[in-house]
């Protein structure tokens, strides 16, 4: 120790000939620097295995206090399968949101682990993401395995109380229900690169909607996504991303109506193609970012399916048809939304967002078939509705803890009715919280 003191010393005061160049002074400097940063190093007292890997725990709560013109109970995206999910708005007046119990720390110095649970108010716990990922695979590959959010989009890794709406956009509600996780492995790679550049792909059972939970061996899903992004000038960052979804769902069942007003249960078994395109831009001013900020924020998706799909009437008291029909199914569909936040203020936040879905092609083979239902008996995948929503909020964050929002939506997700909806909902974070990604 007192070696590395008077080494430093003697740097610090050795005084370099005339003749010297500045980077001979400045190269003695950046070594007297190093050999402080060694000294002050070995003075801190190094953390034991217990506290090392001790987890951090945190709680997120979440609450709504809503109004809306039409019930919530009966919303449905018209033109679309339901995915089963919580994609509706809140329930009216005070609510319990979804609250999310995080623990998380490393296991030895080759892996972490993370485990999210999902609170629901209806009193059931729910594990959103339970896995295991690698430390030190090297190469720039990252192993993940278990339960997790998928890596596709940009949206879709976010956890519900990071999104800067209180609801997902239409076209996440439409298309993998809200937000897609699977159980599986996920690799990734990132490049060496000053661009920032990464590829991922997974695969998993399939248990999730556009999927459906089925008992077979192998694979049930894949998936592949690729994102670039870097720095324009000192204020701008962007990223990109185009990620690609496969499925094989079997029975993936839901309930309808005939023309008659009567329950139906349908269900489709086939192939489902996925692609989404992302985009992300955030600007601040140098030096100035957590003053003021703007994010720019998109996305496109475009969904293919073909297959069989299945009516049956049977369970009726006095059905239509009383037996169940099979036809061809296939169906081409879209959606994109755009959105846009700006931080005006330290602490407060305002935006706008605008979704759209696109009804596409959708041919039928029970109809076109015409020996039983008509295309009457299928108004939630026969309607040629293109559902639509406009939302802007404020909100605002004493603190990196807490959060009050205020939304208001214009929502025309179900055909022939206009949904306006406000709300008010707050968020609360206890205990360690890591920061969230780009």
């Amino acid at each position: 120790m007192d070696r590395i003191w008077m080494c430093a010393a003697a740097l610090a005061v050795a005084v370099p000939p005339a003749w010297a160049q500045d980077a001979e002074v400045e190269k003695l400097r950046e070594e007297v620097r190093r050999l402080q940063e060694r000294v002050q190093a070995m003075d801190k007292p190094r953390a034991t295995g217990e506290n090392a890997f001790n987890p951090a725990v945190s709680l997120i709560l979440q609450g709504t206090a809503a109004r809306s013109s039409q019930d919530p109970s009966d919303y449905q995206i018209t033109g679309f399968a339901p995915s089963g999910g919580e994609v509706g708005p809140p329930p009216r007046s005070f609510s319990l949101g979804e609250s999310e119990l995080v623990i998380s720390a490393n296991i030895d110095p080759y892996f972490s682990g993370r485990m999210t649970l999902a609170l629901t108010p209806e009193n059931e716990a729910e594990v959103e993401e339970a896995y295991f990922q690698t430390l030190m695979l090297g190469g720039g590959f990252t192993l993940k395995g278990g339960r997790f959010l998928s890596g596709i989009g940009y949206q879709n890794e976010t956890h519900q109380h990071a999104w800067d709406f209180q609801d997902a956009p239409l076209a996440y509600s439409a298309f993998l229900g809200g937000r897609y996780n699977d159980d599986g492995v996920q690799l990734r790679w990132l490049a060496p690169t000053d661009l920032f550049l990464e590829f991922g792909a997974e695969v998993g059972r399939g248990r999730a909607f556009p999927s459906a939970e089925q008992s077979k061996n192998g694979v049930g899903a894949w998936s592949l996504f690729g994102h670039v992004g870097g720095d324009i000038g000192a204020s701008t960052a962007w990223r990109a991303g185009l990620s690609y979804l496969y499925v094989e769902p079997e029975n993936r069942a839901f309930e309808d109506a005939d023309s008659l007003g009567n329950p139906v249960t349908q269900s489709f078994s086939g192939k489902s193609k996925l692609w989404i395109a992302d985009f992300v831009l955030k600007w601040a001013p140098e030096g100035n970012a957590t003053v003021t900020n703007f994010k720019l924020q998109g996305e496109y998706f475009r969904r293919d399916e073909s297959g069989t799909l299945s009516y049956d009437d049977s369970a009726q008291s006095a059905p239509q048809f009383g037996a169940p029909f099979d036809g061809a199914y296939s169906s081409r569909q879209s959606g994109w939304y755009l959105q846009a936040v700006y931080q005006f203020m330290p602490t407060w936040r305002a935006g706008l967002r605008f979704d759209q879905l696109d009804h596409g092609t959708v041919s039928n083979g029970i109809v076109t078939g015409g020996a039983g239902p008509a295309a009457a008996d299928f108004p939630l995948l026969g309607t040629a509705h293109d559902p639509s929503r406009t939302s802007a909020m404020v909100d605002w964050s004493p603190s990196e803890f807490s959060r009050i929002r205020l939304q208001v939506a214009e929502d025309d997700s179900r055909a022939g009715v206009t949904d306006r909806q406000v709300l008010v909902q707050y968020i609360y974070s206890l205990g360690a919280h890591g920061a969230h990604k780009f």
